[in-house]
């Protein structure tokens, strides 16, 4: 007998469609789903509830920040997440990773730094704006 996962189901309030390309900030509530292309960051309303899920086909250019995030797309920025974080096979972060729980699959790729924080501290330290300086 094989083991078998069992798949937590969300609630999607938001979806960017696979050909859609929005350029700008996302603040969410709830559920929101990802197949297309974002150019923005994307933040959560609430501290404890709501989940960004970023499909195979989504992009992000720009920072995520929320409770729960599954990312199988890719990610060209930071990721907090003060809650859990799930990266599935097809992932690949260009960023780092700020993380309570992490769950990571084979296959899934981070090119940046996997940073563990305690849940106070997760939303309490990161930090409201990144500057770089290059």
């Amino acid at each position: 007998m094989a083991f078998k996962k069992k798949i937590k189901t969300t609630r999607i309030d938001t979806l960017v469609g696979r050909h859609s390309k929005i350029v700008g900030d996302i603040h969410y509530g709830g559920g929101l789903h990802i197949e297309g292309i974002v150019e923005g960051n994307i933040m959560a309303e609430s501290e404890d509830k709501g989940v960004v899920i970023i499909s195979e086909l989504g992009t992000v250019e720009g920072e995520i920040r929320g409770p729960s995030i599954i990312i199988n797309g890719t990610v060209h920025g930071n990721v907090y997440a003060t809650g859990t974080i799930e990266l599935a096979a097809g992932a690949k972060i260009n960023g780092n990773v700020y993380y309570n729980l992490l769950e990571m699959t084979v296959g899934a790729e981070v090119n940046g730094n996997l940073v563990h924080q305690e849940p106070s501290k997760a939303s309490a330290n990161t930090p409201t704006k990144i500057t770089e300086t290059g």
